[in-house]
């Protein structure tokens, strides 16, 4: 955090605001938000919601001028960091050409967006579909697959997270699905692999991997092949836990799918455009999906934009066939244009591998460190730009530090602590989420593991 004995009033932001018009401004902010706007997840009385005056890069600013770098991406997002100047750019000359039209005619930033966008999916998943976001990706990958089979039903993993909609919602394989899941959406959970926390007593990576699919093929079968339409897994499981699959199941749901006329979906909201170290989390199992949903990272979220790529089967099923449905802002110019600079600018600049390097070089080896130092974490896992940190109350049992589907004196003691030293976490339930951008200097990301390091401290001190 900036040194506040180091600044003035007259110290400038890099939007250009002063720490004096910066605090004016967000004392105005804070107090009209209280007021009017209401928040995602909450309740509404019980928040009091940092204030973000400006970002640059890895790091954001807040209300009181405090400099903190983001290890949370804002929520798994901005891959390409704050306010990269291309990107910007490119919003700018999108809005001085062609601000917005309508999805049912073609238009160069779309156009563009989708060649892009195809070129990078796994196989030969050539057709793109626009959405708002991941939520609606969601919904529409599974309507596509429900008219595609004439089937119903879908397959979803307990520890899941697939959007706040009606059917992405249950669809969800955690907490925030409870309250909105009346059982009658078609939804069914099975567990995936999870060797931390193993539901199958498994030991090793390997059985972890059998026994998960024989666990899927059972449910398979006794809730009815016939009756399924799809299995939506995330390629690798983000706010869930991110639990990278074991060597193996990928491919055996894919044969799975295969067997019983099944379309799989990979749902690579968070885990795509570079987050994994790869353009898509599935590049690691070498699995084409018959669908792949994406969002967040595919504009760094500067412009809301999801979509669904398409394989040639099941958009061969809308070729004579109306597809019945669609969205006003479908494709929208600001959006596309967006994306095309996000991803030149990923490609122009190494970023995929840049969240490889880092991941391997030094938030693996780093966060493996930590974990030997100290009582209070379980396990971490990850890949590229991607980890958990498993925080537990005692490590031979297990017994997590915040309990599923809530938090803790512990927990909130920690991300207050990592707040304190400048950093912003990813926290849920009871695990740290590293998740810098994948543009991350590794002078940040050592920076960014020395503040965690510290406020494991606190953890340890709980226990």
């Amino acid at each position: 955090m900036t040194n506040l004995d180091e600044r003035t009033d007259a110290t400038v932001l890099p939007n250009g605001l002063t720490l004096d018009d910066a605090r004016s401004q967000a004392a105005r902010a804070y107090e009209l938000d209280r007021a009017h706007v209401f928040h995602s997840w909450s309740a509404q009385a019980e928040i009091a919601p940092m204030t973000i005056v400006a970002s640059q890069g890895s790091y954001i600013w807040d209300g009181d001028g405090n400099r903190l770098l983001d290890f949370a991406s804002q929520l798994v997002f901005t891959n390409i960091g704050h306010q990269h100047p291309k990107v910007v750019a490119a919003i700018q000359e999108q809005a001085a050409k062609l601000c917005t039209i309508a999805p049912q005619h073609a238009n160069d930033a779309r156009s563009e967006a989708a060649r892009l966008i195809a070129e990078r999916t796994p196989g030969d998943l050539n057709k793109i579909f626009f959405t708002n976001g991941g939520a609606d990706a969601n919904e529409h990958a599974l309507r596509m697959a429900r008219l595609h089979t004439g089937r119903y039903k879908v397959l979803t993993r307990y520890r899941s997270y697939h959007g706040g909609t009606d059917t992405a919602i249950n669809m969800t394989g955690d907490p925030r699905r409870w309250p909105n899941d009346y059982g009658n959406s078609g939804a069914v959970h099975f567990f995936g692999p999870f060797l931390y926390r193993s539901h199958f007593n498994a030991t090793t990576e390997e059985q972890e991997s059998e026994r998960a699919l024989a666990h899927l093929d059972e449910v398979i079968r006794l809730e009815g092949p016939a009756t399924i339409a799809a299995i939506v897994l995330e390629s690798v499981p983000g706010t869930a836990g991110i639990m990278v699959p074991p060597p193996g199941y990928m491919a055996g749901v894919r044969e799975l799918c295969d067997r019983y006329g099944i379309v799989m979906i990979a749902d690579e909201v968070m885990a795509g455009f570079g987050r994994t170290g790869k353009w898509f989390a599935i590049d690691h199992f070498d699995v084409t999906p018959d669908l792949i949903t994406f969002a967040k990272g595919v504009t760094s979220g500067y412009v809301p934009l999801g979509g669904v790529a398409i394989s040639p089967a099941i958009a061969e099923t809308f070729a004579h066939r109306a597809y019945p449905g669609g969205l006003t802002y479908s494709g929208h110019p600001l959006a596309t244009a967006a994306a095309v600079a996000t991803i030149n600018a990923m490609e122009d600049e190494g970023m995929v591998a840049n969240a490889a390097r880092i991941g391997a070089e030094i938030l693996g080896p780093g966060l493996a460190d930590i974990a030997g130092r100290h009582r209070s974490v379980g396990e971490v896992r990850g890949l590229g730009v991607f980890w958990a940190v498993e925080l537990v109350a005692d490590q031979q049992t297990k017994e997590p530090l915040a309990p599923y589907g809530a938090s803790s004196a512990a927990m909130n003691a920690v991300v207050g602590a990592c707040k304190q030293g400048g950093m912003i976490p990813f926290a849920n339930f009871n695990r740290i989420h590293v998740v810098p951008p994948c543009a991350v200097s590794e002078q940040e990301a050592r920076d960014g593991l020395a503040i965690l390091d510290a406020a494991l401290d606190v953890a340890d001190s709980h226990l």
